[in-house]
């Protein structure tokens, strides 16, 4: 006999606690479910059930077999449903996450063209500028920008961005280029939290790090806040290459102290889902990827 037909009629029979009512679940006549339960004891050589003339119950190698037939008939069964489901169609709701600028940015096209293309679903996303537990929060997909503690998530990485120190060409043809870190005492500084806790900036130059401590004339807790001070041509400010890669392109905005930046920070797109993940987070993450694979800003 099939040894998946008889875990499924062990389980029914011990679940039931009878013969009669576990024929009658797997629709199979009572003497069918008597000679499959005789056959499967023999074949391992150790009693499973116990009979009384009311109750059937398991003995303790059938309590452990129960539990492991239990588990094995659960993973086959999501194993069939993830072979049949690799080309279903993806529906329901799905929880997305990212920076609050990346969110804006990157991921608000991603979310519009996936909704296009998969009408059966929804998403709703959360931009917020702190690292997010995707398990604690119900969260189905993360964006995340630096390096990834180790942890059970999923990760595929979509590219790089680094920190970059900024401001107008006019302030810097009137205030002068910084050529060194400690140069930046002398300016004006726009410091935004979101991307660098505190007032202090690292620097890299070969093997040699530096850090400088600053007095910031404007301390902000938003990107978007330190991009318009430095675009009004306040000072200099720290963002994230991705955050001015437009004003960048377009000469609002110079970079300066280029030689000095730290190592890029990888960008990955996260999920706990794993081989046997649904349509919908497989579709997305697909999508994810091959879009922010191909911004030039992020790579």
């Amino acid at each position: 006999m099939d040894r998946f037909h008889l875990m499924a009629v062990f389980v029914a029979v011990a679940e039931q606690e009878s013969f009669a009512a576990a024929a009658r679940r797997l629709r199979l006549s009572p003497p069918a479910v008597t000679r499959a339960i005789a056959f499967l004891e023999e074949r391992l050589g150790v009693r499973l059930l116990t009979r009384t003339t009311r109750l059937v119950r398991t003995t303790d190698a059938g309590a452990r077999y129960l539990e492991d037939a239990r588990r094995i008939l659960l993973e086959a069964d999501e194993a069939d449903e993830a072979a049949a489901g690799i080309n279903g169609t993806p529906r329901g709701h799905l929880a997305v996450t990212a920076p609050v600028l990346f969110g804006r940015l990157y991921v608000m096209p991603i979310i519009t063209a996936y909704q296009r293309t998969f009408k059966e679903t929804t998403v709703s996303a959360l931009f917020v500028d702190r690292v997010v537990n995707l398990m604690d929060e119900g969260l189905d997909v993360g964006i995340r920008i630096g390096p990834l503690p180790d942890s059970s998530l999923r990760a595929i990485r979509v590219g790089q961005v680094r920190r970059v120190v900024c401001a107008t060409p006019a302030y810097l043809k009137k205030h002068g280029i910084p050529k060194t870190p400690t140069d930046l005492a002398a300016h004006p500084i726009i410091a935004a939290t979101a991307v660098s806790a505190g007032s202090e900036w690292s620097f890299t130059r070969g093997k040699e790090r530096t850090a400088i401590k600053l007095n910031p004339r404007i301390l902000v807790n938003t990107n978007d806040g330190a991009l318009e001070a430095a675009m009004d041509g306040f000072g200099l400010t720290r963002l994230i290459s991705y955050q001015v890669a437009n004003e960048l392109a377009t000469g609002k905005l110079k970079t300066v102290l280029s030689e000095y930046e730290e190592a890029a920070l990888p960008i990955h797109v996260i999920h706990h889902e794993g081989r046997h993940g649904s349509a919908k987070v497989r579709s997305f993450v697909d999508l994810a990827v091959e879009k922010l694979r191909a911004h030039e800003a992020l790579n």
